[in-house]
């Protein structure tokens, strides 16, 4: 008896995580609909939403209207019920731009609150900061911390899951043994939630993934241009993250010396061809002043300097050819406040660079990819961050239910 007990457990508990994942992926399900995804009995599937229910992890919204008939109630996830915190954390040392940007979005993917700080990281430690920012935005977004399921942190460096390390990153007080260690102490006081630490660029990749050029495509690169360089690679919707969370650090790739065209006489890095000081001195010596790279790249469009595109598009092409014979992916975005300001006329710049400077050491799989423009014109970082939060909350809970608690 107890193991046909223990059996009908472990089946209730499977289909308890598999209904509620269906509800979470059609954010609205009758009875019958339930029935025709899982194939589940009629009073199975009525079990499993009476289950659902009571846990308050789905609500009935109304009823269909409109056939011949009884109507059917309608149900969708609780919104309520769990949320999800993205934080974007940003070097700012010499600028006056918000330290740190909070969103919140509840199970239901709805964006709840949206917020940026200015915080001193250099006195305030990451997990207090943290901390501090998870109870704000909670607070505004009227969510109880204690539902919060999981924090998405995303910062300019390398997450070594390893050793616990960040590494490659300029944000002050960050780059410490076991930091993410102290992240998850930092909110123990407030939410259970899991924590987890990304890199900036692979966060915006996946908001590219979600919202931006790269939707339905079976994998791309993502090359970040801003104040840093990065790389972010993903095929079938998983990330290159490499064996200690390092891959796509692709702004130390050293450049070799003694090259034709000027630029690439002199030895350094891509760091130095395509970061954003790199930029600013190319619209420099353009004629154009600015202090950061997204106003050089506008200022060239609106003053129409050609020169600057052509140059600027030969370093990228450059670049370019590296990423395109190691990982040959079908699709590159240009992305990041350089490719943001640059739009098509930097991308038809960089097209016609690669067009130009083909020979026959080019292979055809080089000519076959495609460069697009980033289509998230907002803070992708944020919103990636936002769109890996709530996949991580939606994943736990399915997974609670199809592993309840033997207490």
């Amino acid at each position: 008896m107890s193991r046909i007990a223990g059996s009908a457990k472990v089946l209730r508990a499977m289909n308890s995580s598999a209904t509620l994942a269906h509800l979470l992926q059609a954010g609205q399900l009758t009875r019958a609909e339930l029935r025709e995804r899982t194939g589940l009995s009629k009073p199975t599937s009525s079990e499993m939403l009476r289950l659902l229910t009571d846990a308050g992890l789905a609500v009935v919204t109304g009823r269909t209207a409109g056939a011949i008939g009884p109507t059917a109630e309608i149900y969708a996830p609780n919104s309520e019920a769990a949320y999800a915190v993205a934080i974007s954390v940003r070097d700012t040392m010499g600028s006056d731009r918000p330290a740190l940007a909070t969103a919140v979005c509840d199970l239901g993917g709805n964006l709840r609150d949206r917020a940026e700080r200015h915080v001193d990281l250099s006195r305030v430690a990451p997990g207090k900061a943290v901390a501090a920012a998870v109870t704000q935005a909670c607070r505004r977004a009227g969510a109880e911390p204690d539902r919060v399921r999981h924090i998405q942190v995303g910062v300019a460096g390398s997450y070594d899951p390893r050793t616990d390390v960040l590494h490659h990153v300029d944000v002050p007080g960050w780059a410490r043994p076991d930091i993410l260690a102290e992240l998850r102490a930092g909110v123990a006081p407030i939410t259970q939630a899991t924590v987890a630490l990304e890199n900036d660029v692979k966060l915006a990749a996946i908001a590219e993934r979600h919202r931006g050029a790269a939707a339905g495509v079976e994998g791309f690169c993502l090359l970040w241009l801003a104040a840093g360089v990065g790389l972010a690679t993903d095929f079938g919707g998983a990330l290159l993250r490499g064996y200690r969370g390092g891959a796509g650090e692709i702004g130390y790739m050293p450049v070799c010396a003694g090259h034709a065209p000027r630029w690439r006489r002199q030895p350094g890095d891509l760091q130095d061809l395509l970061g954003g000081d790199a930029v600013v001195a190319l619209a420099a010596d353009c004629g154009i002043a600015a202090a950061a790279p997204g106003d050089a790249v506008r200022a060239a469009d609106a003053q129409d300097v050609q020169k600057f595109f052509d140059e600027l598009g030969e370093r990228i092409a450059f670049a370019l050819a590296t990423i395109i014979a190691v990982l040959e992916p079908p699709l590159i975005v240009l992305a990041g406040e350089v490719a943001q300001a640059g739009g098509t006329r930097l991308r038809d710049a960089v097209a016609a660079a690669r067009f130009a400077t083909r020979t026959t050491t080019s292979g055809p799989a080089e000519s076959a990819v495609d460069i697009a423009v980033t289509a998230v014109d907002d803070d992708p970082v944020l919103l990636g961050g936002l769109d890996a939060g709530l996949a991580a909350m939606h994943e736990s809970l399915i997974h609670s239910l199809a592993h309840p608690s033997t207490d």
